[in-house]
């Protein structure tokens, strides 16, 4: 390259840094390599002695993840904008002219991540990482679900049926196999209750609006004091919040306190939680054919106000990652999902370390 040229791609360069790219900062804060140990292990990486052309860097090819995440793009959207974007080339450590991955060599990297359990490891490598800055849980934990839109599917009546018993695609479809592959089983129908309860005065409650949406459901527990999300889980779209709280809450907090809506209120959470040595702050339910009392209404209303952090979570990742599950099937799904939190609590320290740094 002329070295003109590369004078010019410098300067143009330090002139994103003067600006403030926010990639900087996302590699300044997160320690990247701190991953590697867990990428190599996880993913069989040779030594390179069997020969063959070498595979591309796992750490970069995360942090690649990483940015797809962040932006909801397609693998072959992803595939040109690695291109495209210099300080995307910066961040990931590309230069010019330097071999750069495909939508096929993207998509295997992440369906291995899925396959081999690496991204969960990852995720948990970096809570450990969070700790080791002194971001330990604390103050609680609150619990809550979001349902995430995937692309609905045109089936007709005997399809739904089959695919509600629990018959695969090929099964479904076995003479079309590129309709099949197509198709999602994993993804179900369910009705969102928008806004707020409210009741006539005698206590019944007034109607509300209920949309129909196909796809998934995001269940998640951050810490109250920091607002990471420390456990996850992901569901068909139709699954009961309530039977998830036992895989979402954690007991290493050092608070015993737990949040959550009256979805997840029912005998069998409230003796797990005694079991566990944890306290409930579920929501209260109203009296089935009763007013709700003016003290149980107080209470949920307090609870409310602490409960309504984890809803900044979801807003953070509809409105900021535009999320949306463009993958077919429950895992691939999940491994959406899990970037998707990644995401999210690289962006948190940030914010942490920012205000720390400010004073």
């Amino acid at each position: 390259m002329d070295p003109k040229s590369l004078f010019s791609l410098s300067e143009h360069l330090d002139a994103l840094s003067k600006e403030g790219d926010p990639l900087e900062v996302l590699q300044e804060t997160v320690d990247f390599e701190y991953f590697r140990a867990w990428l190599v292990e996880g993913l069989g990486y040779g030594d390179g002695s069997k020969g063959g052309r070498p595979p591309f860097d796992p750490v970069m090819m995360f942090k690649a993840l990483i940015l797809q995440a962040q932006h909801n793009l397609s693998d072959a959207r992803m595939e040109f904008m690695i291109r495209d974007r210099l300080s995307w080339l910066r961040f990931l450590g590309l230069s010019l002219g330097d071999r750069t991955p495909d939508e096929n060599t993207i998509r295997h990297f992440r369906n291995r991540l899925t396959e081999t359990g690496t991204l969960k490891r990852v995720m948990k490598a970096f809570d450990w990482q969070l700790q080791k800055k002194g971001y330990i849980p604390m103050s609680g934990q609150i619990v809550d679900a979001s349902l995430v839109p995937a692309p609905r599917q045109r089936n007709t009546e005997g399809e739904r049926e089959a695919i509600k018993s629990g018959k695969s695609a090929r099964d479904i479809w076995p003479d079309e196999p590129n309709k099949a592959a197509q198709k999602d089983t994993d993804a179900r129908w369910t009705l969102k209750v928008g806004g707020k309860v409210r009741y006539r005065a005698d206590g019944t409650p007034l109607p509300m609006i209920a949309l129909p949406v196909f796809g998934y459901k995001s269940h998640i527990s951050i810490d109250r004091r920091f607002g990471f999300i420390r456990g996850m889980a992901v569901t068909s779209a139709s699954a009961a919040d309530g039977r998830l709280l036992r895989q979402v809450v954690s007991t290493d907090n050092t608070s015993s306190e737990v949040w959550a809506d009256s979805a997840y209120r029912s005998k069998r959470n409230e003796k797990w939680l005694s079991d566990q040595m944890l306290t409930s702050r579920i929501h209260r339910r109203k009296p089935m054919g009763k007013p709700m009392s003016k003290a149980t209404a107080r209470a949920n209303a307090v609870k409310s106000s602490i409960r309504a952090h984890v809803e900044h979570v979801f807003a953070h990742q509809k409105n900021r990652f535009n999320l949306f599950i463009r993958t077919i099937g429950l895992a691939r799904a999940e491994a959406k999902l899990t970037l998707c939190n990644l995401a999210y609590n690289f962006n948190r320290l940030i914010f942490h370390e920012r205000r720390e740094t400010a004073g």
